[in-house]
C-alpha cells in the first residue's frame, strides 16, 4: 500500500471513529430542544443519552471479538453502515421511543467502529508507526468529546436539534467508502469458531446491570442490582472458562504487560471520569461559577488530555510503553494533589492551572496503555484486546460515578484519586523492572 493510500485509509477510518465520541457528547446540548419538539419533559429525554453510553459499553467487547472471527473490515464497514441509517433515523424520528430505539442502533454501530478500528491500525500500520497513529487516535476520541458541546449548540443556534444527526451523514459515508475501498482485505473468516451467544447475553447483562446500579438512588434497588449483577458475572466467568472460543479470553491476562494495561487504563479513567464529574459541583457550588464558565474552564481539561495523548504516542516511540504510564501516574499523582487547594484557593487562574496539569498528566499514558495491550497479544486477537481495552475503561468511569455517589467529602475523593494514581504508577514500575530484568 503506498503512504498516500495508507494516509488517506487512515484519515477516512479514524474520522468514522471520532464521530463515536462527538455524539456520545454533542446531543447533551440538545435535550432542552428535544423535549420541546416532543412535547415531554427532561428526564424522559435523558433517555438519548444514557441508553448510547449503555449499549456502547455493552457492545464494545463483543465487537472486538466479532472482528477477530468475521473479519475487523468486515465488522467495520457493519459498524459504519448501521451508524450512517442509524443517524438518519434520529433525525427523522416522528417519537421519542423510536428516537431512543434509533439512538441504540447507533451505539451499535459505534460499539462495532471502535476496537475495529484499533485492531486494523493494528493490521495495516508498522510498528515503527503504531504508537504515533495510536496517539492520533486518542486525541481524536478525546477532543471529540470535548467539542462535543461546542458543535452541538453550534448545528442547533444555526439549524434545528436534527441536525446535529444529519451532520453525521457525509462523514460516514467517506468512513464507509474508506472501509470498502482502501482497507485491504487482510482477514479470514474461522467460521469453526462462532461467537459465544449464551456468553455474551450473560456479559451484556453483567454491564448492564452495573451501570444501573450507578443511576439508583434506592439502597435496597441498589442491593437487589448488585446481587444480580455478581450473579450474572459469575456465570459469565464459569462460561467463558468452557467455550473454545470467548468473549473474553482470560488467557490473555496470563500476560503482565497486558494486565497492567488494562489495569491502569482502569484507573486512568476512574480519575479522569471523577475529576470531570465532581469539579463542576465544586466550581457551581463552592466558587460560584456560572454553568457556562465552569464549562468553559473543564473544556481546559478536556483539550488537555486529547493533546497530551499525541504527544504519549510521541513519547512511546522512544520509551517502552510501560515507562510512560509509570511517568504518566507519577505525575497525575502530584497534580492530583493540587486539587485539595482549589476551593481554599478560590482562584480561577489557579483552577485553570491545575485543570490543564491534571489533563496533562492523564493524557500522557493513555496511548502507552492502548499500545501495550495491543503488542501484548497476537494479531489475531486485536479485535478482542481493544474490546477487553475499552471495557476496562468503561469499568474505570463506573467505579468513578460510584464513588462520587458515596463519598461525601471531596478531600477523600482527592485522596482516593491519589491512591489511585500512586497505585497505577506502582504497577506499571513492576512491569517494567520485571521486562528489563528478563531482557538482560
Amino acid at each position: 500500500m503506498s503512504k498516500q493510500k495508507e494516509f488517506l485509509m487512515i484519515a477516512l477510518t479514524l474520522m468514522g471513529a471520532f464521530l463515536v465520541p462527538i455524539n456520545s457528547t454533542m446531543i447533551s446540548i440538545a435535550l432542552g430542544s428535544i423535549s420541546g419538539f416532543y412535547g415531554l419533559d427532561i428526564h424522559s429525554t435523558t433517555w438519548v443519552v444514557t441508553i448510547y453510553l449503555i449499549v456502547m459499553a455493552v457492545t464494545q467487547p463483543i465487537a472486538g471479538k466479532l472482528g477477530d472471527i468475521y473479519g475487523n473490515r468486515k465488522i467495520y464497514i457493519v459498524g459504519a453502515a448501521l451508524f450512517l441509517v442509524a443517524s438518519i433515523g434520529c433525525a427523522l424520528a416522528p417519537n421519542m421511543i423510536m428516537l431512543v430505539v434509533f439512538r441504540s442502533l447507533q451505539a451499535i454501530g459505534g460499539g462495532l467502529l471502535i476496537p475495529n478500528v484499533v485492531a486494523l491500525i493494528r493490521h495495516t500500520v508498522s510498528r515503527e508507526r503504531l504508537s504515533s497513529v495510536m496517539g492520533l487516535f486518542g486525541m481524536g476520541m478525546g477532543l471529540g468529546a470535548a467539542v462535543g458541546p461546542l458543535v452541538g449548540s453550534l448545528l442547533i443556534a444555526v439549524l434545528s436539534w436534527k441536525a446535529i444527526f444529519w451532520v453525521n451523514v457525509p462523514f460516514l459515508v467517506g468512513a464507509l467508502a474508506g472501509g470498502m475501498f482502501l482497507i485491504p482485505k487482510l482477514e479470514k473468516k474461522s467460521s469453526n469458531k462462532p461467537l459465544d451467544v449464551l456468553g455474551s447475553i450473560y456479559l451484556a447483562i453483567s454491564i448492564t446491570l452495573l451501570i444501573s446500579l450507578t443511576h439508583t438512588n434506592s439502597t435496597r434497588v441498589s442491593i437487589m442490582l448488585a446481587i444480580v449483577s455478581l450473579l450474572f458475572i459469575v456465570l459469565f466467568v464459569k462460561r467463558e472458562r468452557s467455550v473454545p472460543s470467548p468473549i473474553i479470553d482470560f488467557q490473555l491476562f496470563k500476560s503482565p504487560i497486558f494486565a497492567n494495561a488494562n489495569i491502569s487504563v482502569l484507573l486512568n479513567n476512574f480519575i479522569m471520569y471523577a475529576i470531570l464529574l465532581v469539579m463542576p459541583l465544586i466550581m457551581t457550588t463552592k466558587m460560584n461559577m456560572s454553568t457556562s464558565m465552569s464549562g468553559i474552564m473543564l473544556s481546559l481539561f478536556s483539550i488537555s488530555m486529547a493533546l497530551s495523548n499525541m504527544m504519549g504516542g510521541q513519547l512511546n516511540r522512544k520509551f517502552v510503553s510501560a515507562k510512560v504510564i509509570f511517568f504518566s501516574f507519577a505525575v497525575t499523582v502530584v497534580t492530583n494533589f493540587l486539587l485539595f487547594f482549589v476551593i481554599s484557593s478560590q482562584s480561577f487562574i489557579y483552577l485553570a492551572i491545575t485543570l490543564v496539569l491534571n489533563g496533562l498528566a492523564i493524557g500522557l499514558g493513555l496511548t502507552s496503555m492502548q499500545v501495550a495491550s495491543l503488542e501484548a497479544v497476537d494479531e489475531s486477537v486485536s479485535g478482542s484486546a481493544s474490546g477487553i481495552f475499552s471495557t476496562f475503561r468503561y469499568f474505570g468511569s463506573i467505579a468513578s460515578s460510584t464513588l462520587i455517589g458515596i463519598v461525601a467529602s471531596y478531600s477523600i475523593l482527592f485522596g482516593i484519586l491519589m491512591i489511585a494514581a500512586l497505585l497505577g504508577a506502582l504497577l506499571a514500575r513492576m512491569v517494567y523492572r520485571n521486562k528489563a530484568v528478563s531482557t538482560v
